[in-house]
This record gives C-alpha cells, structure tokens and sequence, in this order.
C-alpha cells in the first residue's frame, strides 16, 4: 500500500463515500442543532428531565438495535437508510410545527426525540455494515475515524449554529432545518448505482432465528466480545460529560443557549484537530493505549468541570475531550468493523451500537438524579472516578490483536454425499468428522480444535463436542448439531471465513499422513424416515396423476 492508500484521507478517493459523508455532515450539524433546541426547551426544568434527552435519542437503539441489524442483512442496506431518512424528515417536520405553534410540551417533545431515536437505531447497523462496500478493508480504520471527524465536525458547527438561531430566532428553526438535512443523504443513495450482492440472510429465516444466530456469532467472538467490554467500561463515564455539559453550562458557567452551544462546540474543535494526531498518536501509543489514554483525559475534563466556575477554563479543557472522544470511539469501531464477516455484520454492529448508545441512555437519567441529589461538583467527580478506572483496566482487559484475521467468505468445504435430498427444513442435523491422529500430537490437536469449536458456534452449531475413541484412541470423533439442513448450506456457501479454513487447516495439519477427515450427516429420525429425491419426484407424479383423474 503507497502512502497515500495509506494515509488518514484514503477513503475520500471512493466517489461514494465521499459524497455520502459530506450528505453526513450536513444531517449531523442539523442533529446537534435539534439536540441544543431540545434540552434548551427543557433546561428550566429539573436536572433529570434535561438529561432524558439523552436517553429518549438512545434507548431505541437498546430496544431495536438487534431487528435493525436483521434488517441491515436481510434486506438491501441502502433500502433501509433511505426508509430511516424518509421517516425521520417527518418527525422533524412534525416536530418543527408543534415548535412553531408553542404547543411542545415536555413530554411531546421527548416522545417525538424517541422517535427520531428509532430511525438512527434503523439505520445504524446498515451504515455501519455498508462501510465495507464503500471504501477497501484496510481502509476501514481511517473511513472510521473519519466519520468521528465528520460528528465532531458537525458537533463544532451545530451546537453554535443551533445555540444562536435558538435564541434568536426560537427553537422551531433548528428543528426544520434538521428536517431538510435528511434530504442530502436520501439523495446521494437514490443517485448510487451500488453493485448486486446476495443478501446474507434467507428471506424465509424468522426473525427471531437470525437475532439469534448474531447473538450467538458474537458469544463465540472473543475479539468481538473485548470490544464490547472496552466499549462498555467507557461510555458510564463518557456519558457524564454529554448529559451533564447542558447544567453546567447554566448552573455553574451561567451560560446561555448560545454559549452551551459553543462549549459543544470547543469539544467537536478539539477532535476535529486531533484527527491530524490521531495517527501518530495510534503508531506511539497502539490501539490499547489510545484507548487508556482517552479514558484518562476525558476524566481530567470532567474534574475541570467540577471544579471551575470560568467559561475559559472549562473550553480549554473541553478541547482535548474532543481528541479522545474520537480516539476511543473511532478505535472501538474500527476494531469491531475489523472482526465481522459479511453474512452477520449488521447484527454484530447491532450488539455494539446496543451497548455503546444502551450504556448512555441507561446512565443519562443517573447522572441527572445524582446532580439533582448529590450537586454537580460531586456527580461530575464520580465519572471522573469511573474513566479512571476505565483506563487502569486496559492492562488487564486489552483489545486482542487483530494482526492475521481474515473475515472474508471462504466456501471451501466439499458438497456432502448424500443419498437423499433434504428439505431446507430438515433437521435437526448431526454432522460427525472423524480424524486420526497419531499419539504425540493428542495434546496439540485438541488444543487446536478449541478454535474450529468456536468457529462451528459462530456460524450455526447448537452443540459441539470432540471425543476420543475408546476401543481406538488415535479415533477422534468431532460432533456438532445444527438447527436444519438450510442452516448448516448457509455454513457451506456463506458463513465460514478465510480465519475459518486457518483453523481448520491447522487442525488437519496434525492427521497421520495418508488419512483424510471422514464427515457424515445425520437427520433427526423422530419425524419419520427420510425420502430420497426419486421417491419424492414419484409421490409428486403419484399425485398429479391422482388430481388429473379427479378433474
């Protein structure tokens, strides 16, 4: 890769995305100014109804994350955002009339600020699944880092732009531009001649059954499963900031709007800036300690802010905020992008969007009763307490490496022999791989095993086991059970990885030399026998027959 492939602006040369993140910033800047108009409406209230905007816009992302994500592979992604744009156009626009009216109420304005809520949890999963499909996957991290510039850019702008026009034009302006600012990215889909690709989920699958199939993806992903655990011990913390920044702008700075809007500012200045750092920043300190880092010194903002009663001092200190917000989060992303195949990525960015915009929506209204109970000073330390912490538990809990993974397709297993055909609802299956494996290498075949044991998990085993032969223990006899015949074909064609083959070829690298797996599937006999292809076709013949003498 040349310098340039390879350097923070990369992903600008795909025509596609460059549009589309321009289309972005544009929505962005008009989201920020409808969150400054929303909790500027409601700041004269007490301390936990200010911060339940935060939860209104995030909790549908807890409560719809995972459907989101089923779509997002289910259906075309770009189908999907241009559903979620449509329909958040006219809840602001329904939110922009009421406004102009007089007739927002509190709790109108937080239930219409959940409903915007519900198209980003919409199309969160499928933009973030369609990054791949923009941009090359070496590229991922700096198409990642760059969205984070693109919201910290629009949070510079939006906060401002909406603290001015909210005092002195009244909130229903910002809410009407945040309608139209939909029309930009309707726009740039509508206009992309994207490529045909399958869709990774069989229409006849239930819901259900692929919301299960992500959970389970994500339970045998160990590296997922650390990103989910970084991305969890930061954002309490995190969130502090964000639900709290409103009061201490009105409370202990006497800011108004205008001014709240400009601190919002200062921070999406500061990582706008640090985008030029983050780099260098990455190659000295590595993903692990960029995110102890940014933990660390976005809890010495947060004791600034208890501490200080000077608007100055409180924007110094939100500048840096800015450069760690975006090194944790686009270091989280990029690390979850990383390690999902095609076939679950919706779902998976699902499980991590759930826990990354739960964990604010769910800390937001305990931030506002602390402040209400405990004051600002004391609520604002105790998330300072909880970054640090945060930051300290890197060395104990780092992400795993990513060098060597490969989530691309690999349809390397062979066509099973079989004698009868399956219906796709057939099943359950049992699927049995004997190997033979020489005494001096039990220990390390077992141990290798471990791997192909969650990698069966990851894509559709209910069950797994190794056993070793009793009457011949060089016999060992791998057994797992999938749900139905069409799951363990979406294993064959789509689920298993080039990470996959590794571990299976690492496995069979131990056999004793001459000897290949033996692999058998078995059906669930409790329905009755099985049919063969031939005596299906003569039962179908058997009945057209039938039905022509009845005619």
């Amino acid at each position: 890769m040349n310098p340039a492939e390879n350097s923070a602006w990369a992903p600008f040369a795909a025509r596609v995305f460059r549009a589309l993140w321009i289309a972005q910033l544009v929505s962005n800047t008009g989201t920020w100014m409808q969150t400054v108009g929303a909790q500027w409406l409601l700041v004269g209230h007490d301390a936990a109804l200010v911060t339940l905007v935060q939860t209104a816009s995030s909790l549908p992302v807890v409560l719809l994350a995972l459907p989101s994500g089923v779509l997002a592979d289910r259906y075309d992604r770009r189908g999907v955002l241009l559903a979620a744009q449509f329909a958040m156009l006219a809840v602001s626009a329904a939110l922009a009339a009421l406004a102009f009216r007089g007739a927002l109420a509190p709790g109108l304005l937080l239930g219409l600020t959940f409903l915007l809520g519900c198209g980003t949890a919409l199309m969160g999963p499928a933009w973030q699944a369609l990054q791949p499909e923009l941009v090359e996957r070496e590229q991922l991290g700096q198409a990642a880092a760059l969205g984070a510039v693109n919201m910290n850019l629009a949070r510079a702008v939006g906060p401002a732009l909406g603290g001015v026009v909210v005092a002195a034009m009244g909130a229903g302006w910002v809410f009407a531009f945040n309608a139209l600012s939909y029309l930009g990215i309707a726009a740039v889909l509508l206009l992309w001649r994207r490529p045909v690709t399958p869709r990774p989920i069989a229409r006849s699958e239930g819901l259900l059954t692929a919301v299960q199939a992500g959970r389970r993806y994500v339970r045998h992903a160990p590296g997922v499963r650390r990103v989910l655990l970084r991305t969890a011990a930061f954002v309490p913390g995190g969130a502090a900031l964000w639900s709290l920044l409103p009061l201490v702008a009105s409370r202990s700075l006497g800011l108004g709007s205008d001014g709240y809007g400009i601190l919002l500012g200062v921070v999406g200045a500061g990582a706008v800036s640090g985008a030029f750092a983050l780099p260098l920043i990455r190659r000295g300190l590595g993903a692990n300690g960029t995110l102890a880092a940014g933990a660390a010194v976005f809890a010495g903002t947060l004791v600034v802010l208890a501490m200080t009663r000077s608007p100055w001092l409180a924007a110094v200190a939100l500048l840096p905020a800015g450069l760690a917000w975006i090194g944790v989060l686009s270091t989280l992303n990029a690390a979850v992008q990383q390690r999902l195949p095609g076939w679950v990525r919706g779902r998976g960015l699902a499980v991590y969007l759930v826990v990354f915009q739960g964990g604010q929506a769910l800390t937001a209204p305990v931030w506002g009763a602390l402040a209400d109970g405990l004051g600002l000073t004391v609520t604002l330390l105790i998330g300072a307490g909880l970054l640090v912490a945060c930051a300290l538990s890197v060395r104990r809990w780092p992400l795993h490496s990513a060098e060597g993974l490969d989530p691309s397709p690999s349809d390397h297993w062979p066509v099973p022999p079989l004698v009868f055909d399956p219906g796709p609802a057939d099943g359950p299956v049992l699927v049995s791989v004997t190997y033979r494996i020489a005494p001096e290498n039990w220990a390390a075949f077992t141990g290798r095993m471990r791997h192909v044991a969650r990698s069966r998990h990851r894509t559709g085993a209910l069950t797994w086991g190794l056993f070793q032969d009793g009457g011949d223990p060089d016999r060992f006899i791998e057994n797992y059970v999938v749900a139905s015949w069409a799951e363990h074909l979406a294993q064959h064609h789509s689920r298993l990885t080039a990470g996959d083959r590794r571990h299976e070829e690492q496995a069979r690298a131990l056999l004793v030399a001459g000897t290949i797996p033996e692999v058998t599937h078995a059906f669930c006999a409790a329905a009755g026998p099985v049919v063969t292809a031939g005596e299906r076709d003569a039962e179908r013949i058997r009945t057209n027959d039938a039905s022509g003498r009845g005619a």
